[in-house]
């Protein structure tokens, strides 16, 4: 469709990807720059709300659930016994909810450097904030990558690393000495697992990530695709790094006995993320 009413979509063009994704919106809702980066709500005619930093788009609420699900779910049944959690990011809080929805979990910090997000989630996704005052929960506007690097060691059994693009806020996030951070504060066997971009679109970046968490001595990676409608290509990532020993697998029972309600993450989807596309493959054995 061509010459599209400026007024009518919100457009996001991609100039790296060569792509741009355009929803359409009936208005604008709010706006607000905060110290760190612009933040924006439109009410779109079929995603619902949506969120924007800095022109990129970030939640929508038709399709939030394949990222959140997908960056708790994975790591929570891959760990063994998963108690103390720790989400770099996250502002929406969708993240939150998701790991919450574990009855043994016993502790979960979050931390976001910007309140802004939160507030605007807590307005306008209020079913992501759900959890919010959950009593295992503790929700902090700080910095994740001093609260990382000042975190007693091995005192963590897994890390969401639940951030925007390597830029702005975000790009603390992609190198050596944070996750050198994180590694030292998981106990042995813990996991990190970090939002990794698009793997059709963004594979250099990828590997530079997995390549970073190798070298400062993360011993095993699993990379899982999935997809995310309103995000660069559609295809997504999150990818799993251990601490100490390798993955042998994830808690496969006890993810079918799962009580709580997911909207796309199952045993099968597990499975079958953990089943590598050949395109993949290829890139990473280089």
């Amino acid at each position: 469709m061509a010459n599209l009413e400026a007024n009518r979509w919100f457009t996001e063009v991609s100039d790296r990807d060569g792509s741009a994704f355009s929803l359409r919106i009936n208005r604008k809702l709010d706006e607000i720059q905060s110290p760190f980066q612009n933040v924006e709500m439109y009410e779109t005619t079929d995603f619902g709300n949506l969120m924007i930093i800095d022109g990129c788009t970030m939640v929508s609420s038709r399709e939030n659930f394949f990222y959140h699900e997908m960056m708790s779910h994975p790591a929570l049944f891959s760990h063994p016994a998963p108690k103390n959690v720790v989400i770099i990011g996250g502002g929406d809080c969708g993240t939150l909810r998701e790991v919450l929805k574990h009855p043994d979990i016993e502790r979960v910090t979050q931390i976001d450097i910007d309140e802004v997000v939160t507030q605007m989630s807590l307005k306008y996704f209020p079913e992501l904030c759900e959890s919010n005052n959950d009593s295992r929960a503790t929700i902090m506007f700080d910095d994740g990558i001093k609260f990382m690097k000042e975190a007693d060691a091995e005192s963590i059994d897994v890390i969401i690393v639940d951030g925007t693009d390597p830029i702005g806020p975000g790009e603390g996030l992609f190198n050596h000495a944070f996750y050198t951070s994180c590694l030292n504060a998981l106990r042995k066997g813990g996991i990190m697992i970090q939002q990794s971009e698009s793997p059709l679109m963004h594979m250099p970046l990828l590997i530079e990530m997995r390549d970073a968490m190798t070298d400062v001595g993360f011993v095993d990676l699993q990379t899982l695709p999935f997809p995310q409608p309103i995000y660069p290509s559609g295809l997504w990532s999150s990818t799993m790094a251990r601490k100490g020993e390798g993955f042998s697998g994830f808690r496969e029972q006890d993810a079918d006995k799962a009580l709580f309600h997911t909207d796309y993450y199952n045993t099968g989807i597990h499975k079958g993320a953990l089943a590598t596309p050949n395109f993949m493959k290829r890139a990473f054995a280089k």
